[in-house]
């Protein structure tokens, strides 16, 4: 089965994708899968590379496009002046954030035909959205936390608000951009560092309680949930993938997995994900990150629709605890892209 990676690309979690896809690459079965390495450039040049590395702003490799004609499904070459079509038959892609995360990616794989692994568009733009992440959840009928959203043009008054707060670009991921605030002076700075990744920006209260993730993977009616992980915060707030070397684990938190906690805790945090899951429209795989309060009830905190798959990243963890190796999750994901269930 030839099986396009799509990696790298033009968001800020670009060398995270590149990890990722090093990852999968290790754990994919060569006797099942002929890969096909996408890199896509910081600056949005894509590439046919003969690994999982995106070398330089040329990318090295062989320039290439995905077709958005479906009578014409995969990839079209350049090779000395001419292209050639490579055919796919399904694609991973192993994108985070945006232009990968968003829907942008997915528009351009409903166009060319070709059956792709994960979220669709509307889903993957919903929970790219956080703001609209929470709206859809409330109308499901689960916990968020209280928030506003502020546009580019729009002032917030800081005296409205009640502190501590999180400040956070609405479409962006993996901590960057992130604030807490807990004097109303620090608030415009907050909101201006916000603003460098994102126009909207996104005010949430603060929750508290302990973070709680669940990776969840399936389609529709038939989800498996992996093992609850908790982050264990020494000190500050948890800050995904802002290490400098991440691979020797992070400064101020450590994932306890499975999570320390009661067992009718742990099921209410999977049947919680379960329906985040449902409400969002969710398919193929993505890990739902929330908030477990002294009470025992549970609060949304964000959805990712292409989670991190590197050595150090939380969804492979959480299967693989339940007894998944990243190898077998790779086997079901594109089994759900191809006919709708997991082998």
């Amino acid at each position: 089965m030839r099986i396009g990676i799509v990696f790298g690309g033009r968001s800020e979690e670009h060398a995270v994708s590149v990890k990722s896809a090093q990852e999968v690459a290790k754990h994919l079965d060569t006797d099942k899968y002929e890969p096909y390495h996408i890199g896509i450039t910081k600056s949005g040049a894509w590439r046919l590379c003969d690994g999982p590395d995106v070398n330089g702003e040329n990318g090295g490799g062989r320039p290439v496009v995905l077709s958005p004609d479906s009578g014409a499904r995969g990839l079209l070459v350049l090779e000395q002046g001419r292209y050639r079509t490579i055919d796919l038959d399904v694609v991973l892609p192993v994108l985070h954030g945006r232009f990968g995360e968003d829907g942008a990616v997915q528009g351009l794989l409903e166009l060319s035909g070709i059956p792709y692994a994960g979220c669709d568009v509307q889903s993957s733009a919903l929970c790219m959205d956080k703001s609209l992440t929470y709206l859809v959840a409330r109308g499901a009928g689960i916990a968020t936390p209280e928030f506003w959203t502020v546009t580019a043009d729009e002032h917030v008054e800081p005296d409205r608000l009640t502190y501590p707060v999180f400040v956070k670009p609405a479409r962006s991921g993996s901590s960057f951009g992130v604030s807490k605030v807990s004097r109303k002076e620090d608030l415009p700075s907050a909101v201006a560092t916000a603003r460098q990744y994102d126009s909207k920006v996104l005010i949430e209260a603060a929750v508290l309680g302990s973070e709680i993730g669940c990776a969840i993977l399936g389609n529709d009616g038939e989800l498996f949930a992996g093992e609850v992980d908790r982050i264990a915060l020494s000190h500050g707030f948890f800050r995904i993938h802002q290490e400098s070397e991440p691979e020797s684990g992070s400064e101020n938190s450590t994932p306890i997995v499975p999570a320390d906690i009661p067992a009718e805790s742990r099921s209410l945090v999977q049947e919680t994900a379960k329906a985040v899951y449902r409400a969002l429209g969710c398919r193929g795989l993505a890990r739902v990150d929330m908030f477990l309060k002294e009470d025992g009830t549970v609060v949304l905190n964000e959805v990712n629709t292409l989670p991190g798959l590197t050595s150090y990243s939380r969804y492979p963890r959480m299967m693989a605890a339940a007894g998944l190796p990243l190898g077998e999750v790779i086997d079901r994901v594109v089994s759900l892209a191809l006919t709708g269930k997991a082998r």
